[in-house]
């Protein structure tokens, strides 16, 4: 637990198995969390919600952070979860979750799986700075995989909203599957003027959507993305929607690809060099999700040499080929 502290590195860290929460933590400036385990802590991963104001300042820097299993209890010795539950049994549930703050975060090279609400929930990020996310896999949780507001970046990361992961599993007690409609990616845009940038990132949905912003407003810019529908979880006569907001948010859509999503006419087809319902050939989706690019793949060399990133989901240097590939893997 900590409160009005600056200059903090945790690293080398196992924080599992608590009852209740692994760290709580606000009104933090220039923190570093490095190479650490936050997992299987019964209420909540991080929570940065703490008593008087919440803002954090400076740079929160996360890098090769595991923030997985959050809402679970954890069998001992073995360390496999159990007895998982989520907000309808009176739960709470995220992997990392604040109160209103600020601050720049930094977030690379790390994991948010199978917490039982949201796994990344900065929806709150509203006093400033930006959020920036690199090469993160986000998958199996609850609720949305990754939430956030104001200025953001995400890039290179894989991000499966199989948001009814919980259902039906022997260590499940009573989650709430799919909740906030199991949107895989939100974007909230208050209190910004500048773009939320999407740049090479791989994104399976089985919620309503694979991406939503529904405040605030501003512009989104997707390159090199590939979002793939699954069926909807809530509605299952038809799959996930590519993109949607409520208010009043432009969305920049080009060189993307899209598949099986129920909306292709309405965005993908105003990007001239978008493919629309065209299947990616991921390596497996279901049981196992791989979302590496087979050889035959119409996403692979897409993109002109000049590249958005310069290095893939797994530190490969951009491009391998002729070209850049869309999604979160450069194919040697």
């Amino acid at each position: 637990r900590a409160s009005d502290s600056s200059n903090v590195l945790l690293k080398n860290l196992d924080v599992h198995g608590l009852a209740h929460t692994g760290i709580q933590a606000g009104r933090l400036t220039d923190w570093t969390i490095e190479n650490t385990k936050i997992v299987a802590n019964g209420w909540v991963g991080w929570d940065g919600d703490i008593n008087g104001t919440d803002a954090n300042l400076g740079t929160m820097t996360f890098k090769k952070v595991n923030i997985d299993w959050n809402g679970c209890g954890e069998t001992y010795p073995q360390k496999q979860p159990t007895g998982c539950w989520g907000q309808s049994a009176g739960g709470y549930g995220d992997g990392l979750g604040t109160g209103a703050t600020g601050g720049n975060w930094l977030i690379e090279d790390s994991t948010f799986l199978h917490n039982t609400s949201d796994g990344l929930d900065l929806l709150y990020h509203r006093n400033g700075g930006k959020i920036t996310i690199r090469r993160v896999r986000a998958e199996g949780n609850a609720g949305n995989q990754l939430k956030t507001n104001g200025e953001s970046e995400i890039t290179d990361s894989i991000i499966i909203g199989n948001c009814g992961y919980f259902t039906g599993k022997s260590f499940t007690h009573n989650v709430d599957a799919c909740r906030a409609a199991g949107n895989t990616v939100s974007v909230s845009m208050e209190g910004t003027t500048k773009p939320v940038m999407m740049y090479n990132n791989s994104i399976y949905s089985e919620g309503d959507c694979a991406l939503v912003s529904d405040s605030g407003s501003g512009s989104i810019i997707s390159r090199n993305n590939i979002y793939y529908a699954g069926t909807d979880y809530w509605q299952n006569f038809e799959k996930s929607c590519f993109f949607y907001s409520g208010t009043g948010v432009t969305f920049d859509s080009n060189y993307d690809l899209t598949y099986q999503t129920k909306d292709n006419d309405d965005y993908c087809k105003k990007g001239t060099d978008n493919q629309c319902n065209v299947d990616p050939q991921f390596t497996s989706i279901g049981s196992v999700f791989d979302l590496k690019l087979k050889s035959t793949s119409p996403a692979i060399d897409v993109r002109e040499a000049t590249a958005f990133t310069s290095i893939d989901y797994l530190g490969r240097t951009r491009p391998q080929g002729n070209g850049v590939d869309l999604g979160a893997y450069e194919i040697r």
